[in-house]
């Protein structure tokens, strides 16, 4: 006589449990929904306010400055040393690469004039400075 072990008794499950599956979607479409509009945004920069046109943002690079003064070149932190080395390999290696300068509003004008100046020497001829079209 064969002797019966509980390895016998038990059977296949062939239904797949969906619960744990809809709660692991349902937590990943809730986290994506928090995050995303937080990695949209980047550097926060007050931008002044005012109409301009729109801009083709191919072969375009941002150079940042927010409310602390803090420099960004395609927001990455930099200083003024190593922006302008970013800028002249940029000119050299495109001559019409086009720089977005998107500044807060409240920042001294001089620190705005002070990265022109850099994209001056640097020979970039295509820049745009950044506004907010949005009516206060």
């Amino acid at each position: 006589m064969a002797r019966r072990t509980a390895l016998s008794r038990s059977r296949l499950i062939s239904e797949l449990n969906m619960t744990p599956l809809i709660d692991l979607t349902f937590l990943l479409l809730i986290t994506f929904m928090i995050t995303i509009p937080l990695v949209e945004q980047g550097i926060h920069v007050r931008l002044p306010k005012g109409k301009a046109s729109e801009l083709d943002t191919a072969r375009t690079f941002s150079i940042a400055l927010n409310d602390k003064a803090e420099l960004f070149f395609d927001n990455l932190p930099t200083t003024p040393e190593l922006l302008a080395n970013d800028l002249k390999a940029k000119a050299e290696a495109d001559p019409d690469v086009t720089i977005l300068v998107r500044a807060d509003e409240g920042i001294a004008y001089g620190k705005v004039v002070a990265v022109l100046r850099l994209m001056h020497d640097a020979n970039i001829s295509r820049m745009a400075l950044v506004t907010d079209p949005r009516e206060r």
